[in-house]
Formats: structure tokens, sequence, C-alpha cells
């Protein structure tokens, strides 16, 4: 089993999502013809939806038996059921849609409006990844896709703050976060770091520092992306402006 850490460059946003959407086809394949039952978490953000747009528009996406595949996120912002910035509500409308899921594949994050307080969300998301565990906290996830802010964050896990160093659980309550909305819900980073495969998809200028300190060794209390790493490969997915501070040594000519 290897573990590997590349950064594969792309032209543009456009090829970047179109590149990451036949991959993740292919590898879905790759899975499924090894293993019962896949198991993939999603992020949210503008480059997400447009992967999983490209993912809805290809024409390969019909060889996926989708009834196979577990749909989980990484984290969710705090807000009512089917509000636009709900990390789900943008994957519905790229692909989950059309998909057509058994409902038990498709494990959302709890609603400001379902009754439940924040911490009470945290609990339930974490009994649910129990349940699907085997014996662990949360299913060994097959791909697990996330994005990174322009301060190096990965799902709702922030610079400067406890959330990076969270071991304990599996999903924390976020307060305060420094992006709104405020009051959030995340994955930790030991489950992110149990995924088989952690893809992150980073397009534009702004990604470009904190790309360029995580693999140059940063603190993940600094750069929380520093602390992300897979069980077999990280692939840091990126369009040519991101890959700007790369150091040429560390970009990957093939997969």
């Amino acid at each position: 089993m290897t573990n590997e850490r590349r950064v594969l460059v792309h032209p543009d946003k456009g090829a970047l999502a179109g590149s990451v959407a036949a991959r993740f086809i292919t590898k879905m394949l790759d899975i499924l013809d090894d293993q019962p039952v896949a198991h993939v978490v999603l992020t949210g953000g503008s480059m997400a939806g447009a992967v999983l747009a490209s993912v809805a528009a290809s024409p390969a996406r019909t060889s996926i038996d989708w009834s196979r595949v577990h749909f989980w996120w990484g984290d969710e912002r705090w807000v009512p059921a089917g509000d636009s910035e709900r990390n789900d509500r943008v994957a519905d409308e790229a692909l989950l849609d059309a998909l057509e899921l058994p409902s038990g594949n498709v494990h959302r994050f709890a609603a400001s409006d379902a009754g439940l307080t924040l911490d009470e969300a945290a609990e339930a998301y974490s009994r649910e990844l129990a349940d699907h565990g085997e014996g662990a906290e949360a299913p060994a996830f097959d791909i697990t896709f996330l994005g990174v802010g322009p301060d190096g964050h990965i799902a709702s896990l922030f610079p400067h703050r406890s959330g990076i160093q969270v071991a304990d659980r599996s999903v924390i309550a976020v307060r305060n976060s420094p992006k709104p909305p405020p009051e959030r819900l995340s994955l930790t980073r030991p489950v992110i770091n149990a995924s088989q495969r952690i893809w992150l998809v980073l397009a534009g200028a702004d990604k470009a520092s904190a790309l360029g300190l995580a693999l140059a060794g940063a603190s993940r209390d600094e750069v929380p992306v520093a602390g992300i790493k897979g069980r077999r490969r990280t692939v840091f997915f990126v369009d040519s402006d991101a890959a700007a501070e790369v150091p040429e040594q560390l970009i990957a000519r093939d997969y």
C-alpha cells in the first residue's frame, strides 16, 4: 500500500473540474469492482459543485451502480434544511438529485430546524458514522473530497482554533467560525485522515499561499490542510493559479 502526496496542475477551472470528474468515475468503477459498497465524502464550495456537475454531465456516470455508493459530508453549515448555504444543497442540485439514490445512501448532517441543538446534531452524526464503521468510529472512506480556504482551512477546521486538534471525537460542533455562518458541524482530522484517498480540489490565486505552505511543512495549527494525509494517497488537484507557489519538484507529471 502506497501513501503518496501528489499535485496535479490543470490549465484552468473548467479543465480542473472535468479532469477530477473523469478520475472520480474511473476510480469508483475500480473500487466497486473490488468491494460491495463505497463511501464518499463530499465538500462544499464552487469547485465542488463544478466537479459534481461534470460527473452528472458525463455519459460514463451511467456505468456506475450508484445504489452501492454512500455519500457523506466533511462539514455543514448550521442553517435550515434546503438553505442555499448548505453544502448538501449544492451536491443535490449538481449531482445527487439526478442519481435517484436510496434514501439510506445519503448521510446528511442535521439542519438547524431539525429540532436538535448543535451539540446533539454532532452526536447524532457521530452515531451514524459509527453505525457504518464496522467496528470503527466511522467508515474508512474510499474518497474524501476537500476544498481548501485561502487561510488553509479544510472542512470547518480553521487555523488557530481548537477544532484541528480534536482527536477524541469523530464530529465537532463549531461555534464562532471566522467564516460565516458562525455555527457549523465538521468531521475531525483523525476521521478525515482515516480515508483511503483524500482529493483536495483548489482553484484561484488566493489559494496559492496556503497550498505552498502546506507542502512546505507548515504547522497544522497554522495551516490546517498541512495536517491532512490519506492512508493510501493524497492528491491536490489544482489550477495553474493555485499552483503558483508549488515547488516544481512536487508537481506530478501523471497520476
